[in-house]
């Protein structure tokens, strides 16, 4: 599946914020969710277009288009705990230091180039995964902040995470953040919240009780988690016939912030009902 497919309104965003003339874009981007994979893949693709000296398309096959498609290009480096190490760095389990130092030296030399940081973790396999703050702590992030908020011209930092909450807040507070849904599931099941939580768009403000005590009810039956992925399942089998409509992204963060506080075993009643305010209106 195409990304444009897969994140109509996501590359839309980008598309048209890459067309600006001049052309304006952030300097920090979150990218959160649990699909890593996908936050690697619009990262890759934001320093694809950035450093594109063809026409910008899918298909583009200029050298820094291809370069990028094999993570080879000299400008955009992936940033983890494994990658990117200087050849002194002894640090197995976290973004060190040294790292955050090779980073701000690198950009003390001009470049022809669009650079890209992409930071993220890696899982045993070398899969990509999400940062947090015992990977990423909050000296080295502290380090960064400068170069974050006073970026050296054409530098842009992407932090991959599954929750903001995972990096530290000054990070947050000097990037655009964006919630990448997951669509990981073959099948997008919802099926226990039939006749509670479906249609809830056109639910007026009166309803934001009601259908909390529904959704409450009904996780007296299954796990809190569980309903709460229903709703997000539907939700986002909302999103896939209306690409276009930023309310339901909105809506499956707001799902998102929920299971979060049910993790960290925030009073279930209290999840719920601050949910269902956040997305009926």
């Amino acid at each position: 599946m195409l990304l444009s497919d897969k994140y109509p309104f996501l590359t839309n965003y980008f598309k048209q914020m890459f067309n600006t003339t001049p052309l304006r874009v952030p300097q920090s981007i979150i990218f959160w969710g649990s699909d890593f994979e996908s936050q690697f893949i619009l990262s890759r693709e934001i320093a694809r277009i950035l450093n594109c000296t063809g026409d910008k398309s899918d298909g583009c096959t200029c050298i820094n288009c291809n370069w990028i498609r094999d993570n080879a290009h000299p400008a955009v480096q992936v940033i983890s705990r494994v990658d990117n190490k200087p050849s002194d760095d002894e640090s197995k389990t976290v973004i060190s230091i040294k790292q955050a130092n090779e980073i701000k030296s690198s950009l003390m030399t001009s470049s022809d180039f669009y650079r890209v940081f992409i930071f993220c973790d890696r899982d045993g396999d070398g899969n990509i995964c999400g940062l947090n703050q015992q990977n990423f702590q909050e000296e080295t992030a502290n380090s960064l902040l400068k170069i974050i908020e006073e970026p050296s011209s054409k530098v842009m930092f992407i932090f991959l995470a599954r929750y903001r909450e995972d990096l530290l807040s000054t990070i947050v507070s000097r990037s655009q953040c964006f919630y990448v849904p997951s669509y990981e599931r073959p099948a997008m099941e919802y099926s226990i919240i039939d006749g509670i939580f479906t249609g809830y768009y056109e639910f007026k403000r009166k309803d934001a009780f009601n259908a909390a005590e529904g959704l409450i009810n009904l996780a007296g039956e299954h796990l809190p988690l569980e309903v709460l992925s229903a709703v997000q399942n539907y939700m986002a089998d909302l999103l896939k016939s209306n690409p276009g409509n930023s309310r339901f992204i909105r809506d499956i963060e707001a799902v998102e912030r929920a299971k979060r506080q049910i993790e960290l075993n925030m009073n279930m009643q209290n999840v719920f009902e601050n949910m269902c305010l956040d997305i009926i209106h």
